[in-house]
C-alpha cells in the first residue's frame, strides 16, 4: 500500500474515530447512508470504497442523505439513460440545446480556439445550476429559461487529456453530454461503474453522475462535448425546483472546487 493510501486510511479512521465518540448518531447515520450509496456500484472495489470515503468523494459522501430522499422521490434510478427513456419535456429541452450545438460548432469550436493553447480541460459555461454565466459567445438557445435544464456548458478536451475517477456530488439532477465531433476510436470514452460508453457508438450519453465514473481523450483529437445538467424525473417536481434553487444560490461557490482542473473561459 502507498504511502498517500496508508496517510488516507489513518486520517480517516482518526476523523471518524472522533466523530462516533462526539456525535455518534449523526455518524452512525452518515456512514449508513455512505454505504448504501456506494452500495448501488455493481463493481465495487477499494480504490471506490477508498475515493468515495477518504478522496475526492467525500463530498458526495456527506451529500448522501439529501441523495437518497432524492431517490425516494424520483422514478427508479436507472444508472444511465437513452433519450426515449426520459419525458417528452425533457427530451424536448436536451434536443433543443443539441440542435444549437450543431447549428453553432463553427462558431464554439472558434471560440474555444483563442484561449485552449496549453490547456489540458477548458469549460465555457452559459448556465450553471440556473445561474446565467457572463460569456463572449452569444447563443439564444442556451440562454433561454428551460424547466428542467439547469446547467448548459461546453466541455472540452485537448488531446491526450483524461479525467481521474470521481463523483459527481448531487443525485437532483443527472448529467447530459453531447459529442460534438464522435471520433471513429475505442480510446475515447466515458466509463461510468462497470460500463463503458464510446462515443463512436453513440454521441449521446445521459448518466448519474453520482456514480463513481472516468472521461477518456486519449487521441490526437479535441473532444467537444455538450455538457448539460437536466433535473432527473421525480413525482415532486415543485420540490425538485425549490431544492435546485437552493443549490443555485451556493453552488457557483464550489464550482471551481469540484472542478479545480479545468480552466474556465469566457
Amino acid at each position: 500500500m502507498s504511502a498517500k493510501r496508508t496517510r488516507r486510511l489513518i486520517l480517516f479512521a482518526i476523523v471518524v474515530g472522533a466523530a462516533l465518540y462526539f456525535v455518534p448518531i449523526p455518524t452512525v447515520i452518515l456512514l449508513v447512508c455512505g454505504a448504501l450509496d456506494v452500495g448501488r456500484h455493481r463493481k465495487i472495489t477499494y480504490e471506490l470504497l477508498e475515493r468515495y470515503f477518504a478522496g475526492n468523494g467525500v463530498g458526495t459522501w456527506f451529500l448522501s442523505p439529501l441523495n437518497l430522499i432524492a431517490d425516494l422521490f424520483s422514478h427508479r434510478n436507472k444508472g444511465q439513460y437513452a433519450l426515449a427513456d426520459l419525458p417528452p419535456a425533457h427530451r424536448e429541452e436536451i434536443e433543443a440545446c443539441v440542435r444549437a450545438l450543431i447549428d453553432n460548432s463553427a462558431r464554439l469550436k472558434a471560440h474555444i480556439a483563442k484561449t485552449m493553447g496549453q490547456n489540458k480541460r477548458s469549460m465555457l459555461t452559459f448556465k450553471w445550476y440556473d445561474a446565467k454565466e457572463t460569456t463572449d459567445l452569444n447563443i439564444p438557445a442556451f440562454e433561454k429559461e428551460y424547466h428542467y435544464i439547469k446547467t448548459i456548458a461546453l466541455s472540452v478536451f485537448n488531446t491526450r487529456e483524461w479525467t481521474s475517477w470521481h463523483f459527481g456530488p448531487l443525485r437532483l439532477t443527472f448529467r447530459v453530454l453531447y459529442n460534438l465531433d464522435p471520433l471513429d476510436s475505442r480510446d475515447v470514452f466515458i466509463e461510468v461503474d462497470d460500463q463503458v460508453h464510446y462515443w463512436k457508438d453513440d454521441p449521446l450519453f445521459i448518466f448519474d453522475d453520482t456514480m463513481f465514473h472516468r472521461s477518456i481523450n486519449d487521441a490526437d483529437h479535441i473532444r467537444y462535448c455538450l455538457f448539460m445538467d437536466i433535473v432527473r424525473p421525480n413525482h415532486v417536481q415543485s420540490a425538485f425546483d425549490v431544492a435546485v434553487q437552493v443549490v443555485s444560490i451556493i453552488s457557483g461557490s464550489f464550482k471551481r472546487v469540484f472542478y479545480k482542473n479545468w480552466s474556465f473561459v469566457r
